[in-house]
């Protein structure tokens, strides 16, 4: 197999070609060209209602549908219809939360993270409103790990359903999920997991993941401000209908999706599919579907690793400098989302005189603001938030290691 050519790579993202260095793709990642024209292309021949008789109206259902089963193809959903499209991960967890807070019973327990995104959170804790009782499994603060023995602890024969993310959005770990899931199911709960974080890196499985509910936003994974929730079918078919009286919870995914989903968007997604396939046909790669997609994110994935080690590895040689993770991508345990924090510096001031060169990081809680609480960052402003993506090139990395050597001095 060939090696990833980041030339070629980058030739599928226009926006590289005319911005600052994009190292703030936690936040929202580069759009793929397929993605824009796949939007461009139902607005522009098929930009109406669905579901009549009609040939326009006929291609436009099909789109959609070919949309979700391609979605679905992503993520190894066993069924499309297990698929809900909307528009944030936020949104369609408040929209979960909703209908599961109908089943909730009083005294029912809800186990929550402290270092998840606060979308993964909230939502929850809207359920004691019905009477449900919220635990929070709390962050090691020495660590960075969330415990499983404490999970442990705070599990018992109450709980129903467990939230944790697949990976944090500012420690870059990623969360061991499957053994969680174990862990959840022997106590006759359910699991709950937030891949934003992860899905940029990480070709997602719902079905090996072993949660019952998987959500992640698409704007982090080269799309457009656009979101999926898999849920498990036959968890799925005994939740209650969001939707209008006469669509009942039997109509799956639609109970979900009130007022329907975006068109236009949810056919751009297919792009993303288009780009996998693409990459690893350009890696000489063969095989099914999934398997020329895992053979993509495998190309990422090292050269991701690469990246991370060589930022880990400047930001390790400085004593001023506390990173605010694991200090190695050994291990397979780390993602391309570097924090740090700098003794004697305001977060705010080092990513404002980075601007200057042209190159975009963060700053902030970035919406865990429960975890940085814990950490006492707070007085600095939060992190600073180095995010990179597999587009990302080692002379990008190099001008970031230039400009913070001269910023740091």
């Amino acid at each position: 197999m060939k090696s990833l050519d980041i030339n070629v790579v980058r030739s599928h993202f226009p926006a590289l070609a005319h911005s600052d260095i994009l190292f703030d793709n936690a936040g929202g990642s580069a759009v793929l060209r397929q993605v824009a024209e796949r939007i461009s292309s139902y607005l522009l021949t098929s930009s109406v209602q669905t579901g009549a008789t009609y040939r326009d109206s006929v291609i436009a259902q099909e789109r959609v549908f070919e949309a979700r089963k391609a979605i679905a193809s992503l993520i190894n959903a066993p069924h499309d219809q297990e698929v809900v499209m909307g528009g944030s991960t936020t949104l369609l967890l408040h929209l979960a939360c909703e209908a599961i807070g109908q089943t909730i019973e009083p005294g029912d327990e809800i186990i929550v993270t402290n270092v998840d995104h606060e979308a993964n959170v909230g939502p929850w804790l809207n359920l004691a409103k019905h009477g449900a009782v919220i635990k929070f499994w709390n962050v090691n603060p020495e660590s960075f790990e969330l415990e499983l023995e404490e999970l442990q602890n705070l599990l018992t024969e109450k709980t129903r359903w467990v939230s944790v993310t697949h990976a944090s959005n500012i420690l870059g770990s990623v969360t061991p999920v499957a053994k969680i899931a174990q862990l959840v199911h022997g106590a006759g709960a359910k699991l709950c997991v937030d891949g934003v974080a992860y899905a940029p890196h990480r070709l997602v499985d719902v079905q090996a993941s072993g949660a019952d509910m998987y959500v992640y936003s698409f704007y982090k994974t080269f799309g457009p401000h656009f979101a999926v929730l898999w849920c498990d079918g036959e968890l799925f078919a005994g939740l209650p209908s969001l939707n209008h009286y006469f669509i009942g919870k039997d109509v799956m995914p639609y109970k979900l999706q009130p007022g329907n989903v975006n068109y236009e968007l949810s056919y751009g997604c297919m792009g993303i599919v288009d780009y996998l396939l693409s990459i690893a046909e350009e890696l000489g790669c063969s095989g099914s579907p999934r398997e020329m997609m895992q053979a993509a994110f495998d190309a990422f994935e090292s050269h991701e690793n690469e990246l991370t080690e060589k930022l880990l590895h400047y930001l390790n040689g400085r004593d001023d400098v506390r990173i605010i993770g694991e200090k190695s991508v050994q291990g397979g345990r780390r993602l391309p989302t570097v924090s740090f924090v700098v003794k004697g510096r305001m977060s705010k001031d080092i990513v404002d005189a980075v601007d200057c060169y042209g190159i975009g990081i963060r700053y902030g809680d970035f919406y865990a603001k429960r975890l940085i609480e814990e950490l006492d960052l707070n007085k600095q402003n939060g992190v600073v938030r180095i995010s990179m993506a597999h587009y990302n090139s080692l002379d990008e990395l190099n001008q970031l290691t230039e400009a913070l050597e001269k910023v740091l001095a």
